[in-house]
């Protein structure tokens, strides 16, 4: 399957779960193009606050989303240092770090998307530490692992600059949070710069992936000239690397 149909198949799926979750009312209306903010992410944080991977991490890296914001508020409740991604990675230090020693402001108030900017202290890749536990959101994913966002790629990249940086261990574990009507019991497409998570919690269910080996780095032939260059950490990167 070529690129231009692994992405056509990914679209049907998503805008699939996406009138699922409407018609079910498992996610509020108009959350087509979005990870979905589903019924129960409360419930499904709790379950991963209970797993022995968040119990052992002490620094995790979380998505900016409506549907992981409980994740982010109790990561901070727990005394975890946390990090978001800028909007788009759009900034010169493409990363958020909230420490909870030292907020300002209720973890509640500083989790918020919007207010990370505010509250938060930027930071480059250099200047983080190995992460412990990422946790991304998905649109739609499987019981092997495999998972589909919401066609922005911003996840992949994320995940794929952390690689690069060294800040992903062997040991590191990728967790999403869903509804279970999320989970498809199907194979889901895929391209090589495409990675897959460790864990799944509902708000049902907890089940962890096969391990699938060493998760893909930058491949520089799959990023959009335009792409890298509103990215700044990548453009910096590409020309290290002469790529």
């Amino acid at each position: 399957m070529n690129n231009a149909h692994v992405q056509h198949a990914k679209q049907a799926l998503r805008e699939r779960v996406w009138d699922l979750l409407e018609c079910r009312r498992a996610a509020p209306t108009g959350v087509a193009g979005h990870i979905p903010d589903f019924g129960g992410k409360d419930v499904a944080a709790d379950r991963l606050a209970q797993h022995p991977a968040w119990e052992a991490a002490r620094v995790i890296k979380a998505v900016p989303d409506l549907a992981q914001l409980p994740v982010r508020i109790q990561a901070l409740e727990d005394g975890k240092q946390l990090y978001m991604a800028s909007p788009k990675l759009a900034t010169q230090n493409p990363f958020y770090y909230l420490d909870p020693a030292s907020l300002a402001v209720s973890p509640r108030e500083a989790a918020a998307h919007r207010a990370a900017a505010k509250f938060a202290r930027p930071v480059d890749l250099d200047e983080m530490p190995s992460v412990d536990l990422v946790v991304c959101g998905s649109v739609a994913v499987n019981r092997e692992g495999a998972r589909i966002g919401k066609g922005a790629g911003y996840s992949d990249i994320e995940v794929a600059l952390l690689q690069e940086a060294g800040l992903l261990g062997p040991h590191t574990l990728i967790a999403t949070t869903v509804h279970s009507l999320q989970v498809l019991d199907e194979d889901l497409p895929e391209t090589d710069h495409d990675f897959r998570v460790d864990l799944v919690i509902t708000p049902d269910e907890t089940f962890e992936c096969a391990p699938r080996g060493r998760r893909p780095g930058i491949i520089w032939d799959h990023l959009a000239p335009e792409v890298i260059a509103a990215i700044p950490v990548l453009e910096s990167r590409r020309q290290a690397a002469g790529a």
